[in-house]
């Protein structure tokens, strides 16, 4: 991170007259586990399936003040459980994250194991945010272990970041079906798809459109990254993306410090798409504040 890096990002929100940014997507690890995701990264693994050289590496402390230094004034840890027996030590450790960082807001993740429900339902109170990785957990949203879970978390009204698009490699249990099936059987749930869920995005555009509850963020969409990788946002899209903004449910996100550019070029991308100042700042402040406070 350099001091040019942090000028073009607080260029940015100096020129909407915002306090900073706001930003429901971005991560914070255990050590050990934030070591393999890294390692994943380096070796283009299996769910990656390209280069994918990370601009930011360093510990929590160095990374929690380069979040400051570009005026992220609240952000997530957003852990993800890949296996069982693995969320709940992941939520203690996000619980402690938050309590020493207070930008950072309270994240959980949960899976689908027996007991999921009691530990959801045991965080209610406490966790602001959940994180739900359908291509690395390999899991449907629909699956049964699960049903009373969704069911706590849609009558607590807790945002849940999912990311369900099949971007950046499509498994069996990624796209657009299993989220509106989801849906269908808990139409009261908060979700914020991840990466406007790319590639799929008119699929997952049209259900945030439909029920009431449902987000997108704009997490690397919109960047030549990922332009090159899953094709461009489609153009056509992006009236209805506009409306959707100005409605409270598209929020800003970033995937830092998982990304292979400066952190500037995603809200660089999200000036370009030439919105209007209102939505960049309904996207980049305001929606973010109305959900997490």
């Amino acid at each position: 991170m350099t001091d040019s890096e942090s000028a073009r990002v607080r260029a940015f929100t100096d020129a909407l007259g915002l306090p900073g940014l706001q930003d429901v997507h971005t991560h914070f690890l255990p050590p050990r586990v934030m070591a393999k995701v890294r390692a994943q990264f380096d070796a283009a693994g299996p769910l990656i399936g390209r280069a994918w050289p990370l601009h930011y590496r360093a510990d929590d402390d160095v990374l929690v003040e380069t979040l400051r230094s570009f005026g992220v004034r609240r952000f997530t840890a957003l852990p993800y459980a890949h296996k069982p027996d693995m969320a709940e030590f992941l939520n203690d450790w996000a619980a402690g994250f938050a309590a020493r960082v207070p930008e950072a807001a309270v994240c959980g993740t949960f899976f689908p194991e027996p007991g999921v429900t009691a530990y959801v339902t045991s965080r209610t109170e406490s966790v602001q945010v959940w994180k739900v990785h359908v291509q690395v957990g390999a899991f449907t949203v629909t699956d049964p272990l699960l049903d009373d879970a969704w069911g706590v978390v849609a009558e607590a009204g807790t945002p849940v970041v999912l990311h369900a698009g099949s971007g950046p490699v499509p498994t069996e249990h990624t796209g657009p079906d299993p989220v509106a099936a989801l849906l269908r059987r808990h139409p009261r749930l908060r979700l914020v798809i991840a990466h406007a869920g790319a590639p799929e995005y008119a699929e997952f555009l049209a259900l945030a459109e439909t029920f009431e509850r449902v987000a997108l963020d704009t997490t690397m969409a919109f960047t030549p990254f990922f332009d090159e990788m899953g094709g461009a946002y489609p153009s056509e899209l992006l009236p209805r993306l506009r409306d959707l903004g100005l409605a409270g449910k598209v929020h800003l996100g970033s995937d830092f410090p998982h990304i292979p550019y400066p952190y500037a070029d995603q809200v660089d991308a999200l000036a370009r798409l030439e919105l209007g100042e209102e939505w960049l700042r309904a996207v980049c402040w305001d929606n973010t504040v109305a959900v997490l406070g």
